[in-house]
């Protein structure tokens, strides 16, 4: 495969056809690094206004290194996977101290931080200060692996292997491409704007190529093959492989849970209670509830259980149905009616208002449970 006519064909599309992204107006790095890790397993649209509203209430590495949980896991509410915050803010720590406030450029350095692997510290490395480092994400594994007709499964060691390979000869093949400002337009007019800073890079533009192709052109199911500006030299195209690739190994067998949660309301305030640490959503609040076989229909005695009261009745108000990981989750949320409301004090938790409870970070199925409530 001919890697020179790869990255200039990619170079001069993304010239023409980048999106124009606020994250792609900047070479600041953590402005870069903020974005990539939001981008993790959510889409471009979803991140847009978190990113934009993050970057205005916390601009710079100390501020979010002195931000408090609860502002964090509030501004990160809804894109899931919320380690990921803690690790970004425990890493603005460390770059605090130990790197004197400023992201570090070597790659071993940032992959020495918390949250940040090999495709992170990539892709800071590349976009923001140019070098010639590997990315290799979703989009990247499926360009890749058609391109070049690689059948093996990506989570594979050899498969992996082979594919970090491609991806670093690729951007290496980038930087002997002189920089030239039509590459990255977006960025050159915002640096036009503020008259400073260096333009855009090769192979900053060309790993963010490779990423926009996949989310573009490249797509899992309805790939643009027409369009594309590499198809004549893609394997899967020639071989009329390109729904075959990239192999995607055997799927996981989805595990259904049932979970019942319960509204109580007493004096205007609703019962919550924040997540503990070490579990999945830690830190996040949700309703009193409990995991109930497929079976179970005494939710009497499960309101017992969590809220050590006996019901008048209870007021259906709804079910979500959501996935964590591989389990396929089921949550019904029951007001619950009782004389007895202002008496559940053996239960762990808090009395808040819907003003206060407008302001903490909940779970996405318990979120939804809090806005049907009047």
């Amino acid at each position: 495969m001919n890697h020179r006519y790869i990255v200039q064909s990619l170079l001069a599309w993304f010239a023409r056809n980048a999106r124009d992204l606020p994250w792609r107006r900047t070479r600041d790095p953590y402005a870069i690094w903020v974005s990539e890790v939001m981008l993790q397993q959510t889409q471009v649209k979803t991140v847009l206004p978190y990113w934009e509203r993050w970057m205005r209430v916390l601009p710079d590495l100390g501020a979010l290194a002195k931000a408090k949980p609860d502002r964090l896991h509030k501004l990160w509410e809804g894109l899931g996977y919320y380690t990921r915050v803690r690790n970004l803010q425990q890493a603005a720590r460390i770059i605090g101290e130990e790197h004197s406030g400023q992201i570090p450029e070597e790659f071993d350095d940032l992959l020495a931080l918390p949250g940040i692997g090999r495709y992170t510290a990539g892709a800071i490395c590349s976009i923001a200060f140019n070098q010639p480092k590997p990315i290799l994400d979703g989009n990247v594994i499926r360009v890749l692996a058609r391109l070049y007709g690689i059948a093996g499964d990506p989570r594979e060691p050899k498969t992996n292997a082979r594919l970090w390979q491609i991806a670093e000869e690729l951007v290496r093949q980038a930087a002997k491409v002189e920089a030239k400002p039509e590459m990255s337009p977006h960025l050159t007019q915002a640096r036009r704007r503020k008259s400073s800073g260096a333009g855009p890079g090769a192979c900053s533009c060309f790993n963010q190529s490779l990423m926009e192709l996949g989310a573009l052109i490249c797509t899992p199911r309805e790939p643009r093959c027409g369009i594309c500006p590499i198809a004549k030299r893609c394997v899967a195209y020639r071989e009329n492989r390109i729904l075959d690739l990239p192999h995607a190994g055997r799927r996981i067998r989805a595990t259904p849970r049932r979970f019942v949660a319960f509204v109580a309301e007493r004096y205007g305030r609703w019962l919550v209670r924040q997540r503990p640490a070490g579990v999945v959503n830690a830190h996040l609040w949700e309703f009193p509830n409990l995991e109930l076989s497929p079976d179970d229909s005494d939710l009497e005695r499960a309101v017992r259980r969590v809220l050590k009261i006996r019901p008048e009745r209870l007021e259906r108000l709804g079910i979500v149905k959501h996935s964590i990981t591989r389990y396929r989750i089921t949550l019904e949320a029951y007001r619950v009616v009782s004389d007895h409301g202002v008496r559940i004090s053996a239960v762990k938790g808090q009395w808040l208002d819907r003003k206060r409870l407008g302001l903490l970070a909940f779970t996405s199925a318990h979120r939804q449970i809090l806005r049907r409530l009047v």
